[in-house]
């Protein structure tokens, strides 16, 4: 009879054997997680600049994104970091607090620019005079950035966007061997007049930003942050330089239209903050002479004037202190869009008289000091609020000086 010992060791032994070639398959897959194809000597590396579109705000400032091409390997994908799902849990809590995540996608490169040209957004291409190793490493980067686990991240609008992050790849994979030179840059600008280069036919949305966005804002921008626009990105590979060999070269070999977009009418407001702010402000000194002539005030206008600007106010504190939103901090329009105009509506009647009369007086003077110090206060206030700002000086002054004597209507 066999020694029952033995063939139980046996087992043991093919059992520890299994397992060890497990391991080291698993080791293996584990080691080429995240590690794209061996790119062919004909692979091509580019960086892909989409034309802005006026349509709306969020698209007046181009996109960016990263060409991958190997026809050896049948590779031709667009790697794009400014994908979003509206479906993702709590979107707009998460976009309101400053938390939306956005992600890597990857689409075809003929759909990908197929895409922009529907909408006749021009494409340009800026391939990359890489090494073969360099070309890898991106390649092999992106694809482990592609992952269900790698591929969001916490979206900035000006320092952590679709540009941003494609200026990073270059910078994270190729280290010191990329140098950017700024030097093309003779321009000062601050975040807030980058920004606004692009929204000249978007007088509303540019309205929106100033009012909700502070100081930070204003904040001069550096060449290498520039690149948080689409356009300085590519003017930035334009003047990039790429170490090979103890050589430095320009890292852009061949710079071509993808798509070239066809002339289009100019999109102009239909109603432009001029317009609406300039009418508004007609009204209230209109209104402010006939109160002043009758002695007495128009509750109901002013309810409307100052319950707007104390909305306006307190939503500008929220997005200040109870969100992630780093730029809208050290907000300057508070000086007159004052959320204690809320309270002040609200016991807006003749028994409070001396307290508001008090109230309103100081509104005038605050209101007086900001018109007077518009150009010179830290952060830059859209010129369109001026009007705004003039109807809250005028009608603080009529209310301060009619409300002691004067009904409240």
């Amino acid at each position: 009879m066999r020694d029952p010992k033995g063939k139980g060791g046996w087992r043991r032994m093919m059992d520890r054997i299994k397992k060890l070639t497990l391991l080291i398959l698993l080791l293996v897959v584990f080691a080429a997680v995240g590690q794209g194809a061996e790119l062919s000597t004909h692979a091509q590396i580019a960086i892909i600049t989409c034309g802005p579109s006026q349509v709306e705000v969020f698209l007046a400032f181009g996109h960016s994104a990263i060409r991958v091409y190997d026809p050896a390997n049948g590779i031709d994908h667009a790697y794009n970091y400014g994908v979003f799902d509206f479906n993702q849990p709590n979107f707009y809590l998460n976009y309101t607090r400053g938390h939306l995540l956005f992600k890597l996608g990857v689409d075809r490169y003929p759909d990908f620019v197929n895409s922009y040209a529907d909408h006749n957004r021009g494409v340009t291409l800026q391939t990359l005079d890489l090494s073969q190793a360099q070309k890898q490493a991106v390649y092999n980067y992106l694809e482990r950035n592609a992952l269900p686990e790698n591929e969001t991240y916490r979206y900035n609008y000006f320092y952590n966007n679709c540009s941003s992050k494609v200026r990073d790849v270059f910078q994270e994979v190729l280290g010191d061997s990329i140098r950017f030179d700024g030097s093309h840059i003779n321009t000062d600008y601050t975040i807030r007049q980058l920004a606004g280069l692009y929204l000249k036919q978007q007088p509303w949305g540019r309205l929106g930003i100033d009012l909700c966005l502070g100081l930070p804002m204003d904040k001069r921008a550096t060449p290498y942050e520039y690149m948080f626009l689409p356009d300085f990105l590519e003017s930035a590979f334009d003047h990039a330089f790429i170490r090979q060999d103890g050589n430095e070269l320009s890292i852009v070999k061949v710079k071509q239209p993808a798509y070239l977009p066809q002339s289009a009418p100019i999109l102009k407001s239909r109603m432009h903050p001029w317009v609406a702010f300039g009418g508004m402000i007609s009204i209230t000194l209109a209104l402010s002479v006939y109160d002043l002539r009758r002695e007495k005030i128009s509750r109901w206008f002013d309810l409307v004037l100052f319950g707007v600007a104390g909305l306006a106010g307190s939503l500008m504190i929220i997005l200040w202190t109870a969100t992630d939103h780093v730029a809208a901090a050290n907000n300057f329009n508070l000086l007159w869009a004052l959320p204690s105009h809320l309270l002040v509506v609200l016991i807006y009647r003749k028994d409070s008289a001396m307290l508001l009369r008090k109230y309103f007086l100081g509104v005038t003077v605050l209101t007086a000091l900001v018109l007077a110090g518009w150009a010179i206060l830290p952060q830059q206030l859209n010129v369109f609020l001026i009007p705004f700002v003039a109807a809250l000086f005028c009608r603080s002054w009529v209310v301060s000086r009619l409300l002691s004597s004067s009904p409240v209507s």
